[in-house]
């Protein structure tokens, strides 16, 4: 997969304790890569990053991306070939509760990161994380493109659009002859290990292991759902890209690219809680169709990955049945296995080969 370039590459992954961080730096594992972590602590418990047993399969360097001494001590020791910067506060109910906080990891976190990057010869390629929610929501029917406005009402949204304009910034003024950079923004991501607040899924799978119905908030909110090993395949290709393919047929240092599901995958709230019920037996919910008042959250958003179609020849594997099944199958395989304790790590690797052979079949580029 990848073309095999992460194979004893030294790999950092900011933000590797959380959801998504701990997906991507499993797959790196498996990829040959030699992996070290950087966050600030194990955010939630149960955590993908504990259940997979994580720390003692790689470098695990813990601080504060705030603390930008701490930060670009932890990149000039490691001497990374490769920075996937995810760390973030991600949530954006808790970006009310917390605005400067929000922003300050996620705008100047992200300033941190990269120059950090900046002072370290190293590193020869670096993908910034950001959100779909960076673009200016106009509550529109069509995708946003990556070359749409900015912007976000919410501290959080506002936060991640200030983190692209300040990747934008150094990319073009301080890495024009390296390393090769990009920006990613992708929307939402479900499977399992997440156990996030306020999150759909996790909410559920909490619901489903203590056998109470879920309370669902906004069940009409529209969101572009897709398993987390969808955009984490284009982080990972696109990593791939910046390494080994400077001077390719299309740009690709100092651009963003956005990693979403196919355009008809547009699912409700209550259509992702409708198809996961039949997975957990005994499983309710308790729907407020009015929504929660009071805090905005958008309730259409969907992204145009044309150009990642395009330069990259990527594209989504698989369908909402699919990432729906995958999502499941493995909270139940962490709640109720079949057969005594599961081996997670080994569960969690098998749903990556399992993805793998999908997209493979489908021809993409990546597999090869």
């Amino acid at each position: 997969m990848f073309g095999d370039i992460y194979r004893g590459r030294r790999v950092l992954v900011t933000g590797h304790t959380g959801f998504k961080g701990s997906w991507l730096t499993a797959w790196l594992l498996h990829l040959g890569a030699e992996v070290a972590g950087f966050s600030l602590d194990v955010p939630t418990s149960p955590a993908n990053f504990e259940v997979l047993d994580l720390s003692g399969r790689i470098t695990d360097l813990r601080g504060d991306i705030r603390d930008r001494k701490t930060m670009c001590e932890a990149i000039e020791g490691f001497k990374p070939d490769v920075v996937f910067h995810l760390a973030a506060q991600a949530l954006v109910r808790k970006s009310y509760d917390d605005p400067a906080g929000t922003i300050e990891a996620n705008a100047m976190g992200t300033l941190n990161v990269l120059e950090a990057v900046r002072c370290t010869p190293s590193v020869q390629a670096v993908v910034c994380i950001t959100s779909d929610k960076c673009y200016r929501n106009d509550e529109w029917v069509w995708g946003y493109r990556e070359t749409d406005h900015l912007g976000g009402e919410d501290p959080y949204s506002a936060s991640k659009g200030c983190a692209e304009i300040i990747a934008q910034s150094y990319f073009k003024s301080f890495f024009k002859n390296g390393p090769r950079c990009a920006t990613t923004r992708a929307g939402n991501v479900i499977g399992g290990g997440d156990w996030a607040a306020d999150r759909i899924v996790p909410d559920c799978a909490r619901a489903w292991s203590q056998g109470r119905p879920v309370p669902i908030r906004s069940p009409w909110a529209t969101r572009p759902w897709q398993h987390v090993l969808e955009p984490l395949s284009g982080y990972l290709w696109l990593g791939a890209k910046l390494l080994v393919d400077a001077k390719g047929p299309f740009p690709l240092s100092g651009e963003a690219y956005n990693f979403g599901p196919a355009a008809d995958v547009n699912n409700t709230v209550a259509e992702v809680v409708d198809a996961l019920a039949p997975y957990w037996q005994g499983f309710s919910s308790e729907m407020d169709r009015a929504g929660q008042a009071g805090m905005k959250e958008c309730t259409l958003l969907k992204l145009c990955c044309d150009k990642s179609l395009a330069y990259l020849r990527w594209q989504a594997t698989l369908t909402f049945a699919e990432t729906i099944r995958f999502t499941a199958e493995w909270y139940r395989a962490f709640y109720a296995p079949a057969d005594g304790a599961q081996d997670m790590y080994a569960f969690t690797m098998g749903q990556i080969l399992e993805y793998a052979d999908k997209a493979r079949a489908k021809g993409l580029e990546w597999t090869a």
